[in-house]
Formats: structure tokens, C-alpha cells, sequence
């Protein structure tokens, strides 16, 4: 399968920012869409951005939309999230997703996963 590996995420104080990134192996990249989802204890895992294989269509869920920059690079199959004003919500731990499927502003994810990485904004 796939192999996805994240890295960036750490600890931040509200209102800075961290760029988060996404290194895939194994599969093809450039024709499909890649994103980020994340988790926060005891809640579900939830969509934070999406964007297409060449880079045309971007999606962002609202609680990030105007923060965060979801962007690729299909030559080096990365993936990257620069998230800035970054507030205590923003709390979670990032994965980064292979395939996801968009429909209007609402994204799923496939199955094709990374580790993940924390993101933790103190106040």
C-alpha cells in the first residue's frame, strides 16, 4: 500500500503558525487528490483541507478556511498545510490522506492514511 509520513506538527502558542508536511511513496500522486483530517481526543477525525492533483481545486472546512494554505508539489510527492492564527481549537492531531472525495465543500477520506502528527496551540 501507499505510504504516507507526516512531519511539522509541534507545540505553538495561539496565533502563530506551523507548516505541516506530507511525504507519499508507493502510489501514483499527481492524479489524485490529497488532504488533511484531523483528530482531536474524543472527537472524530475531521476534514481540514483538500486539493487536487494538479493544484487547480482547493477545499477547506470553515473552522480553517482564511488560516490555512493546503498546497503540493507533485515533483517532490509532497503535500503541505502552512496553518497560521492558530488557535487552541486547532488542537489535534493531523493526518494526511490519499484519495479523498469532495462534493461540494463536504470531503471523505479513503482508507490510505499516515501516522499522523501533533499539533498542540496553548493559550
Amino acid at each position: 500500500q501507499v505510504q504516507l509520513v507526516e512531519s511539522g506538527g509541534g507545540l505553538v502558542q495561539a496565533g502563530g503558525s506551523l507548516r505541516l508536511s506530507c511525504a507519499a511513496s508507493g502510489r501514483s500522486f499527481s492524479n489524485v487528490n490529497m488532504g488533511w483530517f484531523r483528530q482531536a481526543p474524543g472527537k472524530e477525525r475531521e476534514f481540514a483541507a483538500v486539493i487536487s492533483g494538479n493544484s487547480g481545486t482547493l477545499y477547506y472546512a470553515d473552522s480553517v478556511k482564511g488560516r490555512f494554505t493546503i498546497s503540493r508539489d507533485n515533483a517532490k510527492n509532497m503535500v503541505y498545510l502552512q496553518m497560521n492564527s492558530l488557535k487552541p481549537e486547532d488542537t489535534a492531531v493531523y493526518y494526511c490522506n490519499l484519495g479523498p472525495g469532495c462534493s461540494g465543500n463536504m470531503c471523505r477520506p479513503s482508507n490510505y492514511w499516515g501516522q499522523g502528527t501533533q499539533v498542540t496551540v496553548s493559550s
